[in-house]
């Protein structure tokens, strides 16, 4: 199957980079949009986020070959169901979410007859809303796909290839797996960075400014992190309960072994455990996933 004309449902950093990533390496393509915020609509028709911005989602999807949702996960059921009155029979629906078992169940639940692809691009930045988007955001970065055992193979071909032109390297996953390392990558370092910028602001005996004048680089980097927008960091720790429970299970040992190294002056146990760590932050650049300069090769788009 061939995908001519996707629908954008949200059009904030990511709908709106999607919108910005097919105009600039995938022309041939039309795209309609959709933003529940009147608002957002708004800015988003002014920035030309999509080729064409629809005051309803029922205009947005009705001749659309790939839907793809992008909305909190926590949405996701709500947001499907208007739409299934609208939809071809042969489209595709999608997402952008950062959990994927629980998408694929309010995906099933909404739109039981319809062709559903959970997708995952790992890419963002803390901002948020349609002036975050950028066209480059998915380049070179992963998309995980992570399709139901019965889908139409032709389907996953077509949205793969989507994605690939978007820059995309795109990995099959299945839901549960991608969870966990998910988890592992992502949900449980943003609830430590949260964790630690709240710690912070709250300690009596450091005042808030300064905790801001002195930030040092891990401490800025962490208020990075921690910018990101709450309403689906909040629904990603909701939505992501048992892999996100799990792994923090695991860190919480772990945090305890190293309470105990420092309590009782175990330097090798330190020493090792920052080696290991060492060597995988040299894998990530090596990956291509991070760049070793001082700012980490971050500018305008970080």
């Amino acid at each position: 199957m061939s995908i001519q004309h996707v629908a954008i449902l949200g059009l904030g950093l990511l709908g709106g980079s999607v919108g910005l990533a097919v105009r600039e390496h995938a022309n041939s393509i039309t795209t309609t949009g959709y933003d529940r915020d009147v608002d957002v609509r708004g800015r988003a028709a002014a920035l030309g986020l999509v080729d064409e911005l629809c005051e309803t989602p029922a205009d947005a999807v009705r001749d659309a070959d790939l839907v793809i949702l992008c909305v909190p996960v926590g949405a996701m059921e709500t947001a499907a169901s208007e739409l299934a009155p609208h939809l071809k029979p042969n489209a595709i629906i999608s997402d952008v979410g950062s959990s994927k078992e629980s998408v694929t169940k309010a995906l099933a639940n909404a739109l039981p007859a319809h062709t559903i692809i959970p997708a995952h691009p790992v890419a963002g930045t803390e901002h948020s809303g349609p002036e975050a988007g950028f066209a480059s955001l998915f380049t070179n970065r992963w998309c995980i796909l992570t399709p139901p055992l019965d889908v139409d193979e032709t389907a996953v071909a077509a949205l793969s290839d989507f994605w690939a032109k978007l820059g995309a390297k795109v990995e099959i996953m299945d839901a549960a797996h991608h969870d966990l390392v998910l988890a592992v990558t992502s949900h449980i370092p943003h609830l430590i960075a949260y964790t630690i910028v709240g710690t912070a602001s709250d300690l009596e005996e450091v005042t808030r400014s300064e905790v801001i004048k002195y930030s040092a680089g891990g401490f800025r980097d962490f208020t990075r992190i921690a910018a990101s927008d709450p309403v689906m960091w909040r629904d990603v720790f909701l939505n992501n309960k048992g892999a996100v429970l799990e792994v923090l299970g695991r860190f919480t040992e772990d945090l305890t072994a190293l309470q105990r190294a420092i309590r009782s002056g175990d330097g090798d146990t330190l020493h090792d455990l920052f080696s290991r760590t060492r060597a995988i932050r040299r894998e990530v650049i090596d990956q291509g996933q991070d760049d070793e300069r001082p700012d980490f090769g971050r500018k305008d788009h970080s």
